[in-house]
């Protein structure tokens, strides 16, 4: 197994619609990312493992070619703005890297190695799973989980707890994440985003 460690501003996890919105959005930002195909980490000992990962980004049946749709742009704005889309990693562990100053907040292994960045964007992830994982970082049910995520420099996009986000929720929440995580790498404002970028809107 290669041991390369890899340093960018923000790692996504997920390349579905959700992961390839908020990577587009970040991208058109000046925002740099790497997506990563998906999240194992519960490992050996948890059996409900298979089913509590799910893709939380899969679309019901009356969305769903208006998601191909959206998917179908995405994609070729990933490609044609080289967007670094790793398909067939998966993440295998989350560190939270409890340090000031210049040391990234977060490490995500892999089995390529290691890729650290500031923000962390889960895109398929199922609540259950959230909450152990927030609760293990010292994060408690009762402190405002958005804010309580961002401080630790966590973002959502296309997770629902009870029903899958539609396609325009789901733009509209890579939107907003875009946006967060593009004052806090640019402080002082980025010019303009990238020209002739994929709006980040759904067909009307």
């Amino acid at each position: 197994m290669s041991a390369g460690i890899e340093r960018t501003a923000a790692i996504v996890i997920g390349t579905g619609l959700s992961g390839l919105a908020v990577a587009s959005e970040l991208q058109r930002r000046g925002v740099a990312s790497i997506i990563v195909d998906g999240l194992d980490l519960l490992g050996a000992g948890h059996p409900a493992n298979a089913s509590s990962v799910q893709r939380c980004d899969a679309a019901d049946a009356a969305s769903l070619q208006e998601r191909n749709e959206i998917l179908r742009h995405l994609r070729n704005y990933a490609a044609s703005h080289k967007l670094d889309v790793r398909t067939n990693i998966r993440a295998l562990q989350l560190d939270h890297l409890d340090a000031d100053g210049p040391t990234p907040r977060w490490a995500v292994r892999t089995p390529g190695g290691i890729l650290l960045a500031d923000h962390l964007v889960l895109t398929r992830c199922a609540h259950s799973q959230l909450r152990r994982m927030l609760s293990e970082l010292g994060v408690s049910a009762g402190q405002t989980l958005t804010a309580a995520m961002h401080a630790l420099g966590m973002y959502l996009v296309g997770v629902g707890e009870l029903i899958t986000p539609t396609p325009k929720e789901v733009l509209r929440q890579a939107k907003v994440v875009g946006q967060a995580i593009s004052a806090k790498v640019y402080p002082e404002g980025f010019s303009s985003l990238v020209p002739g970028s994929y709006a980040l809107a759904a067909p009307a």
